[in-house]
């Protein structure tokens, strides 16, 4: 694995447990739902469960070959608000209002948590995730122009 997506994992494995309780405990609020000691509990093992499910999962994309990631690394934590989700449809908190685009892309995030960009999750997720990025497009570009593509 490179630097860059060394960075990358290491940055996320620090802030998403933070962003699931930042994002469950907005959305309980915003429902009015008191966060009694077993709430707050359940929020802290979904947290840990989807710190776990992101590290696993986006260190596994990052290993990948960039010529075999068919998907980016948003994808993994879009997909990983599956814990959250349970958490807050068995706390009652109804799901909210979500455009069309989000219905249709992201059908199962009752609670439009999945991030649509690296700040959505942590603000210091900004510059490693277009770091990252960055040195993807090089490395498929200089890869098709010595492969005669480009």
């Amino acid at each position: 694995m490179n630097e860059y997506s060394e960075r990358l994992l290491q940055v996320s494995a620090e802030v998403t447990p933070r962003w699931i309780e930042t994002v469950v405990r907005a959305r309980l609020g915003a429902a009015e739902i008191p966060v009694d000691p077993d709430l707050a509990e359940r929020i802290s093992a979904a947290a840990r469960l989807t710190g776990e499910r992101v590290a696993d999962r986006l260190g596994a994309f990052l290993a990948l070959d960039v010529d075999d990631q068919r998907s980016n690394p948003l994808a993994v934590f879009r997909a990983a608000v599956g814990p959250a989700t349970d958490l807050l449809r068995s706390a009652g908190v109804p799901p909210v209002v979500r455009d069309d685009f989000e219905l249709r892309a992201f059908p199962d995030d009752l609670y439009g948590l999945a991030p649509a960009t690296w700040s959505d999750v942590d603000e210091s997720l900004h510059e490693p995730g277009l770091i990252w990025e960055a040195w993807k497009a090089k490395t498929v570009l200089d890869r098709r122009r010595a492969e005669g593509r480009r």
